[in-house]
């Protein structure tokens, strides 16, 4: 999912402002030369006239879309607020009277699919409060939107192709292809690339319904994490909060679970590691705040949201409904990323000093954080592996300005 850099964004925003000075009843030029254009693209792939045309019946650019991408809670909420309200007693007990009506299906489902139910139910209750919270954005003129203002191009534009064709195929009908802001479906908000490539039929009706159909649901999104990175190891944990020792290296940052025990890193609940296996520690707020060792589970949930506050979100409330307690060290009250145009600034920044950074999207990953780390080191600052603003000024980034 590749991000446009800040000119390209900031061209989309003129777009907007020009878009939005079109009297109301005036067909946007800029608009309609877009969907001329992506009639082609649609035409090339199979979607017909009839289907083109009932799907941008009366769709214009909605404003609405483009401001809410400023503001997105896994990015812009203090990191502890944001997993504590999702990883919350209340919705721990609503999964478990879900885990309780749904059993014999999500029994049926693990044995298929080699997902345990607990992160299945997680991913159910962040994303629409199983399935109590409904969409009502119109998916298509979303779609349309974000591709039109050619945010993460091309991926919206490449959504909103698929989209058509599901419409077409007759999954859903137009006047029902309701989404999310960003386009995406169902109880367990799948992108339409991922409904085409991890939707199923578990109930046998013979349809793929992922709206209304829960066992279909529950098992598209089993199918999911089967299938992802590597996919999702049945028997291994998320990861755990741990309490380090005092004057820990923190240029250590991958492990045994052996090799940490020996190094004095403890789990914060007070259990014994596994027995087997080795994770990669991890600050998601930086020094002071919470550490965590995570295994490659966390990269499956990192694929279905490339958050780690969704990440961790999703880890905890899962360990929630099987009994778990809450996070030992405090959340730091400021705790949230860096602006993304801050953070793709950096990773070029990084491959101009000679990583292996290819990677230009805003998103973190762990190789990224090793890079940060030795930068940390070159300037003497807390070797965390979590970029912030200190950071980017010692290494000549220009950032955004707040």
């Amino acid at each position: 999912m590749i991000l446009r850099i800040a000119a390209a964004f900031a061209l989309s925003l003129a777009l907007l402002v020009q878009a939005l000075a079109q009297p109301a009843s005036a067909p946007d030029p800029a608009f309609q030369k877009f969907l001329a254009d992506l009639w082609k693209d649609a035409q090339a792939k199979g979607i017909t006239r009839k289907t083109f045309d009932n799907a941008f019946a009366g769709v214009t650019p909605d404003p609405r879309v483009i401001a809410t991408t400023k503001r997105q809670p896994e990015y812009n909420k203090p990191a502890g607020a944001y997993v504590t309200s999702i990883a919350s007693p209340l919705n721990a007990r609503n999964g478990l009277k879900k885990e309780a009506e749904w059993r014999q299906t999500l029994e049926a489902i693990e044995k298929k699919y080699r997902v345990e139910r607990w992160v299945i139910l997680a991913i159910w209750g962040m994303e629409t409060s199983y399935g109590a919270l409904k969409d009502k954005w119109d998916g298509i003129r979303s779609l349309a939107t974000l591709a039109f203002y050619k945010y993460r191009d091309p991926y919206f534009r490449d959504e909103l192709l698929i989209a058509l064709k599901i419409i077409q195929d007759g999954h859903i009908a137009r006047e029902k292809f309701v989404s999310s802001w960003a386009g995406a479906m169902g109880q367990t908000q799948f992108m339409p690339t991922n409904f085409v490539d991890y939707a199923v039929d578990f109930s046998g009706d013979g349809k793929r319904d992922i709206w209304n159909n829960v066992p279909d649901v529950l098992a598209s999104t089993a199918n999911y994490f089967s299938k992802a990175v590597g996919g999702w190891k049945w028997g291994v944990p998320w990861g755990f909060e741990v309490l380090l020792p005092k004057g820990f290296d923190l240029m250590k940052s991958r492990a045994t679970y052996d090799e940490w025990t020996a190094l004095g890193v403890k789990r914060a609940d007070g259990k014994p590691f596994p027995k087997t296996g080795d994770g990669i520690l991890f600050f998601p707020t930086g020094l002071p705040g919470p550490a965590f060792i995570v295994t490659p589970n966390f990269d499956v949930i990192k694929d279905y949201n490339d958050s780690d506050v969704y990440a961790l979100a999703i880890g905890h409330l899962s360990d929630l409904m099987q009994g778990g307690g809450p996070f030992k060290t405090p959340w730091p009250a400021h705790g949230t990323q860096l602006p993304r145009d801050d953070r793709i600034a950096l990773q070029k920044k990084l491959a101009e000093l000679g990583y292996d950074q290819t990677r230009f999207s805003a998103h973190i990953d762990f190789k990224m954080r090793d890079f940060v780390r030795a930068e940390q080191k070159k300037y003497g600052l807390v070797t965390d592996g979590h970029p912030n603003a200190a950071l980017l000024d010692r290494m000549g980034v220009q950032r955004t300005p707040q």
